[in-house]
Formats: structure tokens, C-alpha cells, sequence
């Protein structure tokens, strides 16, 4: 499995690739977002899909569920730990840096690993306050998976595009007033699989979710 450096190197090149879009708002589309083996170690993890049927249009419906790259889960997983390790790494914050203009000084890593079934949705929103950085990495494979991927809005209500949801896809943005996105409903043939990554402000008070909790990320 390819370790820390290698994937920090990988990813480094994927940011330099990534496809900038400036409507309705700024974000980068991301194609072979992780190395194959750390992609295919993802959903490859012996973790069971929660059976929380309808979200009520928001992930923290059911937090008792949520799975994270924690400390526990990077002690416990190495493709956890070498993901973890690699988006922890100076030489990514300082090309996030360069590349999106975002400041992550003092930030903490969070990474989530969802495992999205029937009834999954999210209602138009935005991730402005403590989220300083949002990416999404998609890793289903199913053949209609390139649709699951999260809807752009120009605003609370209208609608604006998809970004590709193919297996290694991926979509990134600095969450502000106008990053209005979400999961419109649909049926999957399959459990949508997908990480997100925050860099998220220093009084973050879910420490349990933080990768390295008690070390902020340096660029």
C-alpha cells in the first residue's frame, strides 16, 4: 500500500491537475483524486454501511453512526493512517495553500468516511464557521455511481449542476456565504461510498473526530 509520502506526493499532483471551476461559485473538480490502492482501501474497510434510512436532509441526524479517521481508526486501518499522515503533511497544506488561497493556520484534520444507502439526502447548505476547507472523494464503482455525486447550488434554491461522482472523483472548495451544495434525493443501486476532508478551526469541540488531535496542521 503506498505510504504517507507517496500519497502526499500523488495528491500534490492532483491539486496541481484539478479542473477550476468559477461558477456559480470557485471550486476545483478532481480526477484520480488517491493513489488506486489507497481508493480501493477505502471502501474496502470491514465497516459495516449504518441502515439509518432518512437523513431528514443532514448528516447529524444520526451522529451516533458517523465514522471518522481517528486516532483509533489510524492505529487500527493503515490505509486510514497513510491517507491521515499525508493530508496532515506540510508539503499539502502549503499546496492547498498556493493553489486555493485558503489560510489553515492553526487548522485541524478531519476526516469522515461515508457510507451513504436508500433514503440518504441533503438539503441545500453551506459549511461556513468552522470549516475552513471541504473536500469530497468519491469511491463507488457501481456503473450510475458518476451520478451520485453532490449537486451545486447558485444559491438556497436553484440548482446549478453535479459534480462527477465516478469512482476517484472529487470536488473541492473553501466553504463561504455562497457554497450553497447538497444531496438531492435519488435511489442508488449501491452504497455510496465517499471521504470528506475539513480542515476545521482550532475550538473544533469534537475532538474524537479529529485525526491528530492535539496537533494542528503547519505549512
Amino acid at each position: 500500500m503506498s505510504d504517507a509520502s507517496a500519497t502526499a506526493a500523488w495528491f500534490a499532483a492532483t491539486i496541481d491537475r484539478a479542473e477550476t471551476q468559477q461558477e456559480p461559485w470557485r471550486h476545483w473538480l478532481l480526477e484520480q483524486a488517491l493513489p488506486d490502492d489507497i481508493a480501493r482501501g477505502i471502501p474496502a474497510l470491514p465497516i459495516e454501511p449504518a441502515q439509518t434510512g432518512d437523513t431528514c436532509g443532514k448528516r447529524e441526524t444520526h451522529n451516533s453512526t458517523r465514522v471518522f479517521f481517528s486516532v483509533e481508526n489510524r492505529q487500527k486501518f493503515p490505509v486510514c493512517e497513510a491517507l491521515a499522515q499525508a493530508l496532515q503533511s506540510p508539503q499539502i497544506i502549503s499546496k492547498l495553500q498556493a493553489r486555493t488561497g485558503v489560510d489553515l493556520s492553526g487548522a485541524f484534520l478531519r476526516i469522515e468516511y461515508c457510507q451513504d444507502t436508500e433514503g440518504f439526502w441533503l438539503e441545500p447548505h453551506t459549511d461556513i464557521g468552522a470549516k475552513l476547507y471541504t473536500m469530497l472523494v468519491y469511491l463507488s464503482d457501481a456503473p450510475d455511481a458518476d451520478d451520485w455525486g453532490t449537486d451545486v447550488y447558485d444559491g438556497p434554491e436553484k440548482w446549478a449542476g453535479r459534480a462527477p461522482g465516478g469512482f476517484n472523483k472529487g470536488l473541492i472548495f473553501i466553504p463561504g456565504h455562497d457554497t450553497w451544495h447538497a444531496v438531492s434525493k435519488r435511489s442508488y443501486s449501491g452504497v455510496r461510498k465517499s471521504i470528506i476532508v475539513n480542515y476545521v478551526v482550532p475550538e473544533w469541540r469534537s475532538r474524537h473526530e479529529l485525526a491528530f488531535p492535539d496537533t494542528a496542521v503547519t505549512g
